[in-house]
């Protein structure tokens, strides 16, 4: 009846535990073991457990472990382990010398049969300070290790290993301990070929890890038993030792080191691919701690961890995916591993993972995100993939924002230039304009901007001209392909082949006969042969030279074909805008003055762009027919900025921005209404008369480019607000 729950209920209800404890004393050996039982399977049930603590049942389960029957002596500890996991229990437990009661059954070889139970009771006291300093006391915590490392038995190994989990977790009980050298006694349970035995040796060291000392201990002697253990068939096993693992490595850079020395990386990475999201997790966190070193972090790269790092970033167990992108922020610092991440298709997920209504989840994937938008590809593939619009969404949000998600919009507007100029309509002094940036114009919250290739793809069409930037110089660009001699060749492909190839190419058409040519002067030893045979050797040699030089024009084809398939596509250089460069850097930059330069660069800047314009005239400079015939003639609404000779507000100050960033000229680009656009720059005014070694702060001027080029308009004043709104 006492296994039903429904009568067990009953018995409950009708007071039977009472007088089932009173029969405890029978002298008949079958009413106490029957009796026993029925308390046994009574107290599964919390209520039940409850109760016969205050019905005084310790004392008479103790007197039964004298018992002569191991029936009853093994239910009596049985029911002693259930109820001991009660505080109070534990505590009259204690009172009642039923810890030496139990010390004695592990000491008594005859009780064998016994001990793995006595362990359980024995590993549910410990948990209270109280009874693990008194075990102390006595000795009998000594006894005990040195039985668990006696031992042979796997059961009994185990519960000792759990015992002591259990008993650590408080830092009092983790103190005694390590006076008694637990750490020994873990570190060889980890040798014991038994994969629950390990399992329970690896929780214990996780638990002992709270404590510094043991910290140091098995950093010295654990660590490369742990790692070992992470090439285990058993999942249980690995995810247990990974744990251990991430304990000792947290805060401790002589454990991440340890574990590196013991050839610890490269299983870990493929341990982001375990089954168990506790190893994947886990195993995230070591590398994480390991990757603080430079040194380390790069090993961990070269292992392929980023890409590696793809799957788990994919899982739906939160846990996973927080430890996932703490990794790929940790790693992300490196151009290497940014690219391996973007190769490995590992963008998508992390930018899924913003979405995330996981609080944790969502600010370490913006930091993985601030992180990797760290260089213009990785920003802009951020970007395509939705990235800004949800950090967009994110800082809008009061209960969803964080520093991270402030941090990361800056981070992918400021290494995607043209995003950021087209978006916000600014860029600062230290936001420098390098080749690939193009102004497509103004676009609205929410709307994707194609990339540069895709705008160039794209048809003729009566919309605004994009303009791009691209100085490369002329070496960096292969202009014209090698043709034969006396044959005219017009470069018309804006694909890229680099030198290298080119010069494989030029090694390929190179003949193996002229390689192979005599000396002159050297006469061959076979010059004594017939007419014949050298006429018959000439033959053959001139059959070879023209299979060589087939094979040759084969290999050269192909290789010309992958050049192709492999070149990423670039735009056209604009060799007008490096010219212009150029000449900048000869003849403004000698200038002494900031204040110099700026002026004699929008001279420069004004006088590529159709010169000075009367602001009563400014209707009448038809720089729109200008940019429609150069789009007409390029069949494209893409135009180099090099192509524009008669250029309104946004060209010049574009123009001035690109110069000025190549010639280190601090200035700002802004973008205002109605085709306007200005630079702001900072200059420091002289010192008033007759006062000297005064440094007064910058002041923010506007240069003009249109009506008077060069002359300066203070931030603020009337003439600069005109200059923005004519």
């Amino acid at each position: 009846m006492a296994v039903e729950y429904t009568t067990k209920v009953q018995i409950f209800e009708q007071g039977g535990l009472e007088p089932l404890i009173r029969l405890l004393d029978s002298p008949d050996p079958d009413v106490k073991k029957n009796s026993v039982e029925c308390i046994y399977l009574l107290v599964q049930d919390f209520q039940s457990r409850a109760a016969v603590s205050e019905l005084n049942v310790i004392p008479p389960l103790l007197e039964l472990l004298k018992s002569e029957y191991p029936v009853i002596q093994l239910l009596a500890l049985q029911t002693l382990e259930v109820i001991s996991k009660d505080r109070e229990t534990r505590i009259i437990l204690g009172e009642n010398q039923g810890l030496d009661c139990l010390l004695k059954i592990l000491e008594t070889n005859e009780f064998n049969d016994l001990h793995v139970e006595a362990l359980a009771v024995l590993g549910n006291c410990l948990e209270d300070v109280h009874a693990m300093q008194l075990i102390q006391q006595t000795g009998g915590l000594k006894k005990l290790l040195s039985f668990v490392g006696d031992s042979t038995v796997p059961d009994i190994q185990k519960n000792a290993a759990k015992a002591i989990a259990k008993a650590a977790y408080d830092s009092e009980n983790r103190k005694i301990l390590n006076e008694e050298e637990v750490e020994t006694c873990l570190i060889n349970l980890l040798e014991i070929d038994n994969d629950g035995v390990k399992v329970a040796a690896s929780q214990a060291i996780s638990a002992m890890c709270e404590n510094l000392s043991s910290k140091r201990v098995f950093g010295l002697q654990g660590i490369p038993q742990l790692v070992e253990l992470l090439s285990s068939n058993n999942e249980e096993v690995k995810e247990a030792a990974v744990i251990a693992l991430a304990n000792l490595t947290t805060a401790s850079p002589s454990n991440s080191s340890t574990v590196a020395e013991a050839e610890g990386i490269e299983p870990l990475v493929k341990t982001l691919n375990a089954q168990r999201d506790g190893a994947v997790a886990n195993a995230a966190a070591v590398l994480t701690n390991m990757a603080m070193q430079e040194p380390l972090r790069l090993s961990i790269q070269s292992h392929g961890a980023m890409s590696a790092l793809a799957e788990p970033l994919r899982s739906t167990n939160s846990q996973v995916q927080s430890r996932a992108v703490l990794l790929v922020a940790a790693l992300g610092c490196d151009a290497d591993a940014r690219a391996e991440l973007r190769n490995a298709g590992g963008l998508g997920p992390l930018v899924e993972l913003l979405h995330s209504k996981n609080k944790e989840v969502r600010r370490n994937a913006c930091w993985a995100v601030m992180v990797c938008a760290s260089d213009e590809l990785t920003a802009v593939e951020l970007c395509r993939l939705g990235a800004l619009d949800i950090l967009e969404e994110i800082n809008l949000s009061t209960g969803r924002k964080n520093n991270f998600s402030e941090a990361a919009l800056e981070k992918l507007l400021d290494n995607n230039l043209s995003q950021k100029y087209s978006q916000m309509g600014y860029l600062s002094s230290s936001n420098i304009i390098t080749d690939g940036f193009y102004d497509y114009g103004q676009i609205k919250p929410g709307i994707k901007l194609l990339s540069l290739e895709e705008l160039s793809m794209q048809e003729l069409t009566d919309r605004r001209a994009t303009i791009f930037i691209n100085a490369k110089p002329q070496e960096d660009v292969l202009a014209v392909e090698e043709k034969p001699q006396n044959s005219s060749y017009e470069q018309t492909t804006l694909s890229p082949v680099s030198r290298k190839s080119s010069r494989e190419k030029s090694s390929l058409l190179v003949s193996p006969v002229e390689e192979k040519q005599e000396p002159p002067g050297r006469r061959s030893s076979f010059s004594k042969s017939s007419s014949r045979e050298k006429g018959s050797r000439k033959g053959k040699g001139k059959k070879e030279e023209e299979k060589m030089i087939d094979v040759t024009q084969v290999i050269s084809k192909v290789q010309d074909e992958i050049n192709q398939e492999n070149a990423q596509w670039q735009p056209p250089p604009d060799f007008v805008l490096l010219d212009y460069i150029n000449d900048a850097s000869k003849t403004i930059l000698p200038l002494t003055t900031t204040r110099e330069q700026v002026v004699a660069l929008a001279q420069f800047v004004a006088d590529k762009m159709g010169g000075a314009i009367e602001k009563e005239k400014l209707h009448d400079f038809s720089w729109e027919l200008h940019i429609s015939e150069i789009e007409y003639e390029l069949k494209s609404n893409v135009v180099p900025i090099g192509k524009v000779k008669k250029g309104t507000f946004y060209h010049r100050a574009l123009l001035f921005k690109v110069i000025a960033d190549r010639i280190g000229i601090g200035c700002s680009l802004v973008r205002g209404e109605y085709n306007r656009a200005w630079n702001e720059v900072k200059l420091v005014d002289d010192s008033p008369q007759g006062v000297t070694g005064l440094l007064l702060p910058p002041q923010e001027y506007i240069v003009d480019l249109m009506f008077e080029p060069g002359f300066l308009m203070k931030q603020g004043s009337a003439e600069a607000d005109q200059y923005k709104r004519i």
